[in-house]
């Protein structure tokens, strides 16, 4: 199945629609490795990926993705390449150094291999010089299907750690950052006998789904379930309520309004007084 990357065509699904509806298309169809040439920009991911990749766990299905490249502005891993139990791969040069354009760099990073000048098939039998972890996903996809080929009864799991576990260390001494667990090695991938795992080394969706999205309790029981709250938020009303009685207002006699114009008025005469006594005595 494949993803159009773009919204030129009128009436395609966007991407994020499109991803979690290939990856359960996939697994349905019964695929053992699923190849994600395709990167993004944020290390999150919609909630809608969740159950898509939690699917692909459940069914023992392993998704491969790429890292993103540096050349197209991806300077850090980006989803679905963060997702736990995704194989994200790295990518290096000829050399077998970290390629700057044509690679990312992040802790999910497992393993790497060729990114430059690699040769990439085109419609209409044609070939073309492709860089970038796009390129390299589909080495590290075909390793892990040589890998179950040979191995029918090798779980997801174990044919990410075969992949990993074998790899030649690059870079820091250990998992860093830019080529993951190492570089790339198919002959020993396929070949070696590496000790078996019972979890994926590199994480469950399933694990972080209970952890970072925990089920919220259905509304309908919240409302209905008398364990709910001790305490119900109103209360039932059971009689008609009583109208208030009105008031009669605090200058109904029309008394007020008098006294505070005769107060006023006073006041008004003492200042007037005051001021012509003054004006007299400057006089004299």
């Amino acid at each position: 199945m494949s993803l159009w990357l773009g919204n030129e065509e009128p009436g395609v699904k966007d991407v994020n629609e499109q991803i979690p509806n290939a990856v359960r298309w996939a697994v349905d169809n019964g695929a053992d490795v699923i190849n994600m040439s395709v990167g993004s920009d944020s290390t999150e991911w919609p909630k809608s990926w969740d159950s898509a990749f939690a699917y692909a766990e459940e069914k023992d299905v392993l998704v491969v993705a790429a890292s993103g490249n540096r050349g197209s502005g991806l300077n850090q891993v980006g989803a679905p390449a963060t997702i736990p139990g995704v194989l994200t791969v790295g990518g290096v040069n000829r050399a077998g150094q970290a390629s700057w354009d044509s690679s990312s760099q992040g802790i999910s990073i497992a393993v790497a291999g060729p990114s430059e000048d690699m040769v990439g098939a085109m419609p209409g039998d044609a070939y073309a010089e492709w860089s970038g972890t796009s390129a390299t996903v589909p080495l590290v996809s075909g390793t892990a299907a040589l890998i179950k080929s040979k191995n029918p009864d090798l779980s997801a799991a174990q044919i990410a750690n075969q992949i990993i576990r074998t790899a030649h260390d690059a870079g820091e001494e250990g998992q860093d950052s830019f080529y993951g667990h190492g570089i790339l090695d198919v002959k020993a991938a396929v070949e070696e006998d590496v000790p078996e795992v019972d979890e994926n080394p590199l994480g469950s969706m399933k694990h972080w789904m209970s952890v970072h999205r925990p089920a919220a309790p259905e509304a309908s029981e919240t409302a209905s379930s008398p364990e709910a709250s001790e305490t119900p938020d109103t209360e039932q009303v059971t009689e008609e309520a009583t109208p208030p009685v009105a008031q009669a207002p605090l200058n109904e006699t029309g008394a007020l309004p008098v006294v505070i114009l005769a107060g006023f008025g006073l006041v008004v005469a003492g200042l007037t007084v005051a001021a012509v006594l003054h004006i007299r005595s400057m006089n004299r």
